[in-house]
C-alpha cells in the first residue's frame, strides 16, 4: 500500500475573526449555557472535561481542556502504537521519495513539512498518518510511543482552514500552515516526527513542556526549544484551541500502522504496532 486518502476557503481575515471569537472571555454566568449550546451544535462530549464548564474562560480554553481522570485508557499492549489525539484518519501511507498525501491528487514533501533535512532523510520511506480534528473533538495531543522528547520546532506560516474540503483543493496546505514539529527519539523504533498543524484561528499552540510557546506566533519567527525529557505513551505534548491536524511520521521498517481512511479515532486506542524483528522489522 502506497497511500490512501480521504475526501471530506478562507484566508487571513477569516482566521483572525475565528481566533478572536475563540479568545473572547465569556462572563461566568453565560459559560455553562454557551458551551453546552456549542457542544450540541457540533456534537462535542463535554462530560469528559476535567473541570466544571464555568472554569473555562473562553471557547479556546474549552477546546484545550484536559480529560477527567479515568475517562480514557491507553492501550496496554507493549507493542501498541496509540492514536495521539481524537479525530478522523484523513490519510495513511508510506512516504515514498519523501512524498505524503494531503488529499486525493494533492501531495506535499516531508522536508517542506519538517524544515529539517537530516530528520526528513531519516523518515523518508517510513509510515505516516494524518489525523484531522474537528470542532467536536478533544483537542489535546499526546505521544503515540514511549520516547525521549528531543525538541519542539515552531515554524511560522499561514492559518488556512485544514478541513478535508479545503485540503482537497489547496496545494501543500499542511506544509504551508503554521506548525510545531515535535521530534521524538523512540529508541529501537528510531526517530518519530509528530507535527501539530495550525488552522483558522489556531494560533498560539500551547506546548506542555514549553509554556512560552503561546508567545511565539506574535514574534513571527522560527523557534527551536531543546527539551530532552523522557515521556511515556499517552503523555501530554500540547493542545490546539480549535479544529486542526496532526501528522506523525515514523522511521522506515520499525512499525506498522493500521486503520481505514475515514475511521474515527480516539486518543489512547491502538492504531498500529511495532514490527517484530525477523519479520520485516528492525533488529
Amino acid at each position: 500500500m502506497e497511500f490512501r486518502s480521504f475526501h471530506f476557503s478562507a484566508g487571513p481575515v477569516y482566521s483572525a475573526l475565528v481566533g478572536a471569537t475563540a479568545r473572547r472571555r465569556l462572563p461566568v454566568l453565560l459559560r455553562n449555557a454557551a458551551y453546552r449550546a456549542f457542544a450540541r451544535a457540533v456534537g462535542a462530549d463535554l462530560e469528559e472535561a476535567e473541570l466544571d464548564l464555568r472554569a473555562y474562560s473562553s471557547l479556546g480554553d474549552l477546546f484545550a481542556r484536559r480529560l477527567r481522570p479515568g475517562v480514557r485508557s491507553v492501550d496496554p499492549a507493549l507493542d501498541s502504537i496509540i492514536s495521539p489525539c481524537d479525530g478522523v484518519l484523513a490519510a495513511r501511507g508510506t512516504a515514498v521519495d519523501g512524498a505524503l498525501v494531503q488529499a486525493k491528487g494533492k501531495n506535499y514533501q516531508l522536508e517542506e513539512l519538517l524544515v529539517d533535512r537530516e530528520l526528513s532523510a531519516k523518515l523518508t520511506g517510513g509510515e505516516y498518518a494524518t489525523i484531522y480534528l474537528s470542532p467536536k473533538d478533544y483537542h489535546r495531543v499526546h505521544t503515540p510511543v514511549d520516547a525521549r522528547l528531543v525538541r519542539y520546532d515552531y515554524i511560522p506560516g499561514a492559518l488556512w482552514p485544514v478541513n478535508p474540503l479545503v485540503a482537497s483543493r489547496r496545494d501543500r496546505l499542511l506544509s504551508r500552515n503554521e506548525r510545531v514539529v515535535i521530534t521524538l527519539d523512540a529508541g529501537r523504533l528510531g526517530m518519530v516526527a509528530l507535527v501539530m498543524v495550525g488552522a483558522a484561528g489556531v494560533g498560539n499552540i500551547a506546548l506542555e513542556h514549553a509554556p512560552e510557546s503561546v508567545t511565539w506566533r506574535a514574534a513571527g519567527e522560527r523557534r527551536r526549544v531543546e527539551v530532552d525529557r523522557q515521556i511515556e505513551r499517552g503523555d501530554d505534548l500540547g493542545a490546539f484551541r480549535l479544529g486542526s491536524t496532526v501528522v506523525m511520521v515514523f522511521q522506515p521498517g520499525r512499525i506498522q500502522l493500521a486503520g481505514e481512511v475515514g475511521t474515527t479515532l480516539r486518543f489512547g486506542e491502538r492504531m498500529g504496532s511495532v514490527k517484530t524483528p525477523g519479520r520485516g522489522g528492525a533488529s
